[in-house]
């Protein structure tokens, strides 16, 4: 089996040098590839025939190198990394090891700066460099424990006009906001909480940032008000509008605006017209 970056390995001690170590696979190290291990990483006390825990990366040569620290992450994980450089190439992620991670232009989902934390997966590129990517839903695993109405935790990481914003649950699980459930503004980045609306038969999560009816009613009526009042106390329609004029002002599907506006009109906060809400307190002085 070859030895390949990335990944991490229960190596052989082969061979000793004034400058490391050098670790294989068997005890026979003319039968078996070697790499080396500095001798600023080797242990104290360590003999040929001890076994080592070690991480394989490539050095500044491109020359495959071994180092007991461990990394944030390993090729085909999911973590979050620290961006401490960007230059006109790409951002340079801090990984735990002395070399950043690098992730080029093309892999950054989203516009990142200097100190930003991201979800990153780790690949190799066509040259056998081990490189970061934001692109991470194919790292991602199904089959998570939650069920319809767990709430659950995030990161948003992707927007697709056709699907809706794909979420990292616990920053393991595949998960999806369905674009008809993309309300308010949810940032590329940004940690979120949502509930679990639909689990597929491929395990996959369906997510809503809403909360169930009786409990998101409260909020909506007090954004409606907000939405009147910046209209001077009147709002130049009703809930008799078209679906996608109410989404569009208030960032509502119909029925929950419909919800929303009924529990104005039994709080008597509001007086519907047939072409506008109004501010209670707006109708008595008018009459």
């Amino acid at each position: 089996m070859n030895l390949l970056p990335g990944k991490s390995y229960s190596l052989t001690v082969v061979k000793k040098v004034d400058f490391g170590i050098y670790l294989a696979q068997t005890k026979d190290a003319e039968a078996s590839e070697r790499v080396l291990l500095p001798a600023k990483q080797v242990p104290g006390g360590t003999r040929t025939g001890d076994i080592l825990e070690v991480f394989l990366y490539l050095d500044s040569g491109d020359r495959l190198i071994a180092t007991t620290r461990t990394p944030y992450i390993r090729l085909g994980e999911v973590a979050r990394l620290r961006v401490s450089q960007i230059n006109k190439t790409g951002a340079f992620l801090d990984w735990g090891l002395e070399k950043d991670l690098f992730m080029p232009y093309a892999e950054q989902t989203y516009t990142i700066h200097e100190g930003d934390e991201v979800l990153a997966a780790m690949y190799t590129d066509k040259s056998g460099r081990l490189c970061a990517t934001m692109n991470v839903y194919p790292c991602l695993k199904t089959g998570s424990p939650y069920i319809i109405g767990d709430e659950v935790q995030g990161r948003a990481y992707e927007d697709s006009e056709r699907f809706g914003i794909f979420v990292a649950v616990d920053d393991i699980y595949q998960g999806l906001v369905p674009r008809r459930e993309c309300y308010g503004d949810i940032s590329l980045g940004q940690d979120i909480k949502a509930r679990v609306i639909q689990v597929r038969e491929d395990g996959k999560l369906d997510l809503s940032v809403r909360r169930k009816a009786y409990e998101q009613i409260g909020d909506d009526a007090d954004k409606i008000l907000e939405i009147i009042r910046s209209y001077d106390g009147a709002m130049p329609f009703t809930d008799k509008a078209s679906p996608e004029v109410i989404k569009l002002h208030t960032g509502m599907s119909k029925n929950e605006f419909k919800r929303a506006v009924g529990h104005l009109l039994k709080e008597r906060l509001i007086v519907k017209t047939e072409t506008a809400l109004i501010l209670a307190e707006r109708h008595m002085q008018t009459d």
